[in-house]
């Protein structure tokens, strides 16, 4: 450890956050004891100068359990030390290490082996270290519980191997980026901070469009990122380090571009307002909400000639895509009939990459769909409604008859009473009660019934039931649970 500290260079580099990470996991990590008892355990430990009560009391008074402990991957207990216990019938998918320096054959070679070949996120193999011989069972084991006669691939293979694929499927990622004029070695050859950033800028503008051309990236990085974890802490990983850390940080730019916190269409506006600031004339901002605009006043063509003097003009409208993408999921969640929105935006999204919209048109048409959502979000409003209470309304009125001011008025004020009827009615885990269930569907026909104008035909009004039922197991799953009620 005082090597690894010594090692540390001063400037801040991606080589030594690395090794300030892993300086961390090993001052952080802790270790345990895990045995069975045994009789005159204490005895025969104290004659070999080893006192086993510290770890017997632990193993029994941790809270929580040792057990789970170490399967949380969160957790800092990431080293155990175990002779018989855990190893059979104990099942920690992110353990990825195994240390084996004792005797095993057959069933119980097997069974310890796979300890460390669960599948879990992130891990792309086990590693296992024989400090015993222990693999010349191997073909024994696997003739008796393989179910073959030592033919065919072997469980288990030399880390070199790894190594091999990692620098295959890097050159093959760096050969992809070059194809797209990125060039990793200047990216992790850049010294400078400033300098740095801008190349990074500039090859996320290169790979994040069209969708294709990301996910490829995003699968070759995701397969650099697993095995090079996969073969560490060996040596030969250092090989790699500068190259793999391009590749990371040029796909966790990219996944920040494209997954923004908060998703709030008032962000989308706020990063365009460059753009629009001489568009738009006469905007009065509220304290809360988004603003409210008026789309008649936009001038569309400053607002496209503005954006095609931008440079990373992919990268903007990817942000923007994935922007209006997470408020119409949050908006249809909270009103189903909003899904024509969320149709349109699909269409815009199809036109552009099948080509028949240009990234200044389609930059266009997002920006006034974003504006239409802001719009859309105020509608509660001005009906005088809450938003639950819209969604019931819009439910009930949608593919409805032509309706007078005075039956729309009741089919309003059907919404609102029906809204506040079905929380009273809710009960505890009411989806798995049939009679729960059975009894909101006849509260639902009532109110339908004596609510809906005549207008609606029998026909429709059995569609209302339906959809108004189909509405609120999506939207109250438990009693005093809905999405609309407040986020945290």
């Amino acid at each position: 450890m005082r090597a690894l500290v010594e090692q540390l260079p001063p400037e801040p580099t991606e080589e030594a956050e690395e090794l300030r990470q892993r300086l961390h996991i090993l001052t952080s990590t802790e270790m345990a004891v895990i045995v069975s008892a045994a009789q005159n355990e204490i005895a025969d430990m104290a004659a070999m100068g080893l006192d086993i009560e510290p770890h017997r009391r632990r193993l029994a008074t941790s809270e929580p359990p040792l057990d789970q402990r170490f399967k949380d991957p969160t957790d800092p207990l990431r080293l155990v030390f175990v002779c018989a216990m855990w190893l059979t019938g104990f099942d920690a998918p992110s353990c990825s290490t195994l240390y084996l320096d004792k005797p095993m054959r057959n069933h119980t070679l097997m069974q310890t082996i796979a300890r460390a070949n669960r599948v879990f996120p992130g891990k792309h193999s086990g590693l296992i270290i024989d400090y015993a011989n222990v693999f010349a069972s191997l073909e024994k084991a696997l003739a008796l519980y393989g179910g073959r006669s030592g033919g065919g691939a072997k469980p288990t293979q030399d880390k070199s191997v790894l190594v091999g694929q990692l620098r295959q499927v890097l050159t093959e990622a760096v050969r992809f980026c070059a194809e797209h004029g990125v060039d990793i070695a200047a990216i992790h050859a850049q010294t400078d901070g400033m300098q740095r950033l801008q190349l990074i800028d500039d090859a996320v503008e290169a790979l994040i469009a069209p969708e294709s051309l990301r996910q490829k990236f995003q699968e070759q990085q995701r397969l650099v990122q697993l095995l090079h974890a996969a073969i560490k802490p060996d040596p030969a990983a250092q090989e790699f380090a500068a190259a793999v850390g391009a590749l990371n940080s040029i796909a966790a730019s990219i996944r920040l571009k494209l997954n923004p916190n908060p998703p709030d269409i008032t962000t989308v506006m706020g990063q365009i307002g460059q753009v629009l600031d001489q568009s738009i004339t006469g905007i009065a901002i509220r304290d809360q909400g988004p603003p409210s605009i008026d789309l008649s006043r936009i001038d569309f063509q400053a607002l496209a000639d503005r954006f095609r003097q931008k440079k990373n003009k992919k990268t903007e409208l990817e942000e923007l895509k994935a922007l209006i993408a997470a408020q119409l999921a949050r908006m249809v969640q909270l009103n189903p009939t909003r899904a024509d929105f969320r149709e349109k935006f699909e269409a815009l999204i199809a036109s552009y990459n099948a080509g028949s919209r240009s990234v200044e048109q389609i930059y266009k048409d997002l920006v006034q769909l974003s504006l239409q959502l802001s719009q859309e979000q105020q509608r509660h409003i001005r009906e005088n409604l809450s938003e639950e209470e819209l969604a019931m309304f819009d439910i009930l009125l949608q593919s409805a008859p032509d309706l007078s001011g005075s039956d729309r008025a009741r089919v309003k004020q059907s919404a609102r009473e029906l809204v506040e009827r079905i929380k009273e009615l809710l009960v505890l885990n009411w989806q798995q009660k049939s009679a729960a269930r059975a009894r909101l569907k006849v509260v639902i026909e009532e109110a339908l019934d004596l609510g809906l104008p005549r207008a609606y035909t029998p026909e429709l009004y059995r569609q209302k039931c339906e959809a108004v039922f189909a509405h609120i197991e999506q939207a109250y799953p438990e009693r005093d649970q809905s999405v609309y009620a407040p986020a945290g």
